[in-house]
């Protein structure tokens, strides 16, 4: 490499200038008002589309630039810095940190205790909610934060306090050596939120989906708060919230699922979040994009999963393995798919820069990065005008590099943070190499090197050296062989080298030169994180999980024929053929014409209805939230659409399930229902227009018989009854004041307050109104009663007991009640409520005229619910039809969906199991598995899947094995 020219050890001068001042500040001696006028000359600068100019000349004064011309020289004023060979960027900025702040609080030690109420301040009733945070009153500017976020090329960075639901708002700052009031660029600059409820020691919420109903709530409470004035009572967390919603919103989430979930609620409230995700949105890019949403992403990357042991090896998932190799292509893979993005430095510590080069390896366009780190977060805050880019009027935050950025070898310099000078790395590193030294009537060859801390090394052959290098002087002491004593050199930089003078071994006067040669041959450096190949080692598949495919399986139109034909219709089971059209049934009878379809040969099998599993936990990211009454949360906000366990339930015939909230509260949450769409979204999986239902319990498990510390309400069987009574008196009178608000005219309406909106009352009004069904966990006759003679009360049905181990006893009273039961075919002794459970409560129930399924409310269950349906023919003699229903039609008429599954039928979706035995046989094993029509377990598909697995883990291990050994 060439040396540098003189201006090195110029542009290396750390003068720092002071660009604003505090006006109301005292200060102490004499003010200095001098203009701070600086002119960089000769640089390369980076221009906001992408291009360069070069020789440019930046004019800036008092921390802000004046102009960017090319040619030009610098005026009378303007202190001239020669930026000849160096190029400028503007500024880096970070949206994402918590500099300056407190670390965010832990909840306190309360040995597993409840804690129920808010801290008691005038503030919100729930203390994930602070939202009258602001952070600017916290700041504090932090000598080694700044030092190290300048050190990457940082100039300004957003701060906020991470520490609950709604976190107030963060200050947009400068990484200037500058106080707190001078730092401050907005001292509220956007608002942030989680889903995470931080030091909050309120047990409520614990979940997921709590998390997401405390915000809806909250933005309820803040829209009908806002209409008062004055004000019903005092909640600064609410003022907070009203104040702020003008802001940026930024919104914290782990994982993409999470991301789509808080979009919908952006959607549900007219707001926009820019989130902040994890580097795992690669693996549903495209559905990101189609949101619109904004993201800020870190470059934090999963560590190698430790493969050197076999054994280990093998507890290693398939996600873990695939995400390790695929998540450095984060970025590229957003990026081509449309996705907005700024990048945060936040979780990547001193290895920012080796990523974020390995991600331009990768594929990402240099350009795109450089975006990601300056105008995007710019325009996201809407400081554009003000950071962001190198042009007149804003602030002179300048990165100043030894080449262009992602360039092999370039490296920071300096950083301008509002016209004050840091300096990164003086540049003198770039002077390494071979030279020519000519003194004393003599040459000698030189080599100059540096050490990891840039501290020069020298060697020669010949003689012994001794060198003090600085950026505007060099001092060389030189013994020859054989002299006992060194000749004395000093000088300056030139073009090629140094030269100057100094004095012989006799004191004598005398002139130098040290003169480029030739580049200095050393072993390549290999970066901590090694560069990838722009191609990707492996492609996305969805779901990104064992059993995922890079294409997602196709919808059929076929006609199967001659198999034995289980329709659960009139005409019974026969052997027929079976023509689908678009998802549908569209023929059943023997020798259809389907024209050109697929034909499958069912000789010898058998086709079934999917099976429908009426309450599972499966696929879910959370269960249970314990408030006494969790109608307000939904378990469609948490489906984790790439459960394994989804793809196992296909491979034994399940099409879809109820997924339910726990039995951990009387009042549970809002079920989902979704279809084994295996590879979709949560919103792909979920049902079109399906019923809704709610999930209720009853027993042991509410009144927290395994807990006897629970301080919550209720503590009995007789609370647990008042609960409902009382949830539902409620909703009645909830309804009635927004009957008399609705019954108000226009003009009345304009001096009243709207009531309240309130999630949980809403919920269970549904249920009143009979737009909302009930699937009540229960197990003792006592309870069951008491809950049929409470709904009856206020007028509606209990829609189905699950589990009803002790239905046989009632079986009369819920057929007249009109209830079904969908129970467990001989699964009891798991606690002492269900100590009176017999194998034949099914048959005993259906025999009484209940509608009866058979559930698994277990992941390993769910796999063989065509066995558990095969032991209702030997308890009770069931027949093998009504058993099969049992898992098929018979749950989708507790569903209400039985007009469109859980038996062959035209018109139906086409959700069928071609089995290859008897489908009640324990030997039986589905061969092809269709929802809507699309083969999501195919026998044959899935034995090339296990081989790809396998075939994948071996390759990726030996990739992390040899990556180790580098």
């Amino acid at each position: 490499m060439k040396p540098s020219l003189l201006a090195i050890g110029l542009a290396a001068m750390a003068v720092t200038w002071v660009t604003t001042a505090q006006e109301t500040a005292t200060p102490n001696g004499i003010a200095d008002h001098r203009r701070d006028a600086v002119a960089l000359t000769g640089a390369t600068v980076y221009q906001p589309d992408g291009s360069y100019q070069e020789n440019a000349v930046v004019l800036f004064e008092n921390g802000q630039i004046i102009s960017v011309s090319s040619n030009g020289q610098a005026p009378d004023g303007f202190f001239e810095i020669d930026m000849a060979g160096r190029y400028l960027y503007p500024g880096f900025i970070d949206i994402y940190t918590g500099y300056g702040l407190p670390a965010p609080g832990r909840p306190a030690s309360g040995g597993g205790a409840e804690v129920l109420q808010s801290s008691g301040q005038a503030l919100n009733v729930n203390d994930a909610i602070r939202s009258h945070e602001r952070a600017v009153l916290n700041f504090k500017p932090d000598q080694e934060q700044r030092e190290t976020l300048r050190n990457l090329g940082f100039s300004t960075v957003l701060t906020h306090h991470a520490d609950g639901i709604a976190r107030g708002t963060s200050a947009f700052v400068t990484l200037s050596d500058d106080n707190a009031n001078e730092s401050v660029l907005v001292a509220d600059a956007a608002a942030h939120y989680s889903l995470n409820k931080g030091s909050s020691r309120q047990t409520i919420p614990v979940s997921l989906m709590g998390s997401v109903a405390l915000l809806r709530q909250t933005y309820l409470d803040a829209d009908w708060y806002a209409q008062h004035d004055p004000r019903p009572f005092a909640d600064e967390s609410l003022e907070g919230w009203l104040r702020t919603q003008s802001l940026p919103q930024i919104m914290e989430v782990q994982n993409w699922h999470q991301a789509l979930t808080v979009h919908k609620v952006a959607q549900e409230f007219d707001t926009r979040y820019i989130i902040k995700a994890q580097p795992d949105l690669y693996q549903q890019a495209d559905a990101l994009a189609q949101t619109g949403a904004r993201f800020i992403v870190p470059l934090t990357q999963p560590e190698a999963p430790d493969v050197a042991d076999p054994f280990v090896a093998d507890e290693v998932s398939f996600y873990d393995l695939k995400h390790w190799e695929l998540a450095p292509y984060n970025l590229r893979l957003l990026h081509e798919a449309g996705v907005e993005f700024a990048i945060t430095s936040a979780g990547a510590g001193d290895k920012f820069w080796d990523r974020l080069n390995q991600a331009v390896a990768n594929g990402l366009p240099k350009s795109a990065a450089i975006a990601a780190i300056t105008t995007v977060p710019a325009e996201m805050l809407g400081v554009q005008e003000l950071v962001g880019q190198i042009s007149p009027n804003t602030l002179a935050n300048i990165v100043v590099t030894s080449g262009p950025l992602f360039q092999d070898g370039t490296r920071i310099l300096e950083n301008w943070v509002r016209g004050d000078r840091y300096v990164i790395d003086s540049g003198l590193d770039e002077r390494r190499g071979v030279y020519l030294l000519a003194a004393d009537n003599r040459t000698l060859s030189v080599t100059l090197d540096f050490d990891s801390s840039g501290k020069v090394e020298a060697s020669a052959e010949g003689a012994d050296l001794g060198v003090n290098l600085t950026d505007e002087l060099i001092n060389l002491t030189v013994t020859w062989e054989g002299a006992e004593a060194p000749i004395r050199l000093s000088g300056w930089p030139t073009e090629t080298g140094w030269q100057g003078s100094g004095q012989n071994v006799r004191g004598e006067p005398l002139n130098w030169q040290l003169t480029f040669n030739s580049e200095l041959t050393t072993e390549a450096e290999v970066s901590e994180i090694v560069a990838r190949s722009a191609e990707l080692p492996s492609p996305v598949i969805y779901p990104f999980a064992a059993y995922g495919t890079e294409t997602r399986p196709q919808q059929q139109d076929m006609v199967i024929r001659n198999a034995t034909v289980w329709t659960n219709e009139d005409i019974g089971t026969l052997v027929t053929d079976v023509l689908v059209r678009d998802g549908k049934i569209a023929a059943v009878g023997e020798n259809l014409n389907g024209g050109n379809v697929l034909e499958i040969d069912g000789t010898g099998k058998h086709l079934t209805p999917g099976i429908i599993d009426e309450h599972t936990h499966i696929a879910l990211f959370s269960i249970n939230e314990v408030a006494t009454n969790s109608s307000m949360v939904r378990m469609s906000d948490v489906v984790n659409s790439q459960d394994v366990n989804i793809y196992r339930n296909l491979a034994g015939g399940v099409v879809a399930a109820q997924q339910l909230h726990g039995s951990a509260n009387p009042i549970g949450g809002q079920s989902s229902l979704i279809k084994f769409h295996w590879g979709g979204t949560p919103d792909e999986l979920a049902m079109d227009d399906a019923p809704k239902f709610i999930k209720f319990a009853l027993g042991e498990n509410v009144k927290r018989s395994t807990n006897p510390a629970s301080i919550r309400y209720p503590q009995s069987r007789m609370g647990v009854e008042q609960v409902y009574v009382n949830a539902f008196t409620e909703a009645q009178a909830y309804a009635r004041r927004w009957d008399e608000y609705n019954s108000l005219s226009a003009s009345q309406r304009r001096n009243a307050i709207m009531p309240r909106r309130d999630l949980v009352h809403e919920a269970m009004l549904e249920i009143l109104n009979g737009e909302r069904y009930v699937t009540n966990h229960s197990y003792v006759q006592s309870e069951i009663n008491m809950m049929m003679h409470m709904a009856e009360s206020f007028d509606f049905r209990i829609n189905t007991f699950t589990h009803i181990l002790e239905g046989y006893k009632v079986a009369d009273k819920m057929a007249a009640h009109g209830a079904g039961g969908s129970t467990f075919s001989d699964w009891w002794a798991f606690k002492w409520e269900v100590r009176y459970a017999i194998p034949y409560n099914a048959a005993l129930m259906q025999e009484a005229g209940v509608v009866v399924a058979l559930n698994s409310d277990d992941a390993e269950m769910s796999r063989r619910l065509n066995q558990e349906a095969g032991k209702m023919v030997k308890y009770g003699n069931v027949s093998e039809t009504d058993a099969l229903k049992m898992i098929t039609l018979n749950p989708a008429k507790l569903l209400h969906l039985d007009d469109r599954m859980g038996s062959i039928q035209v018109g139906k979706d086409a959700d069928l199991v071609l089995w290859d035995e008897h489908p009640l046989s324990v030997y039986a094993r589905a061969q092809t598995t269709w929802v809507d029509g699309v083969p999501y377990y195919d026998r044959e598909r899935d034995r090339e899947l296990r081989q790809q697995i396998a075939d994948e883990r071996a390759r990726i291990i030996a990739s992390i094995v040899a990556k180790k050994g580098e």
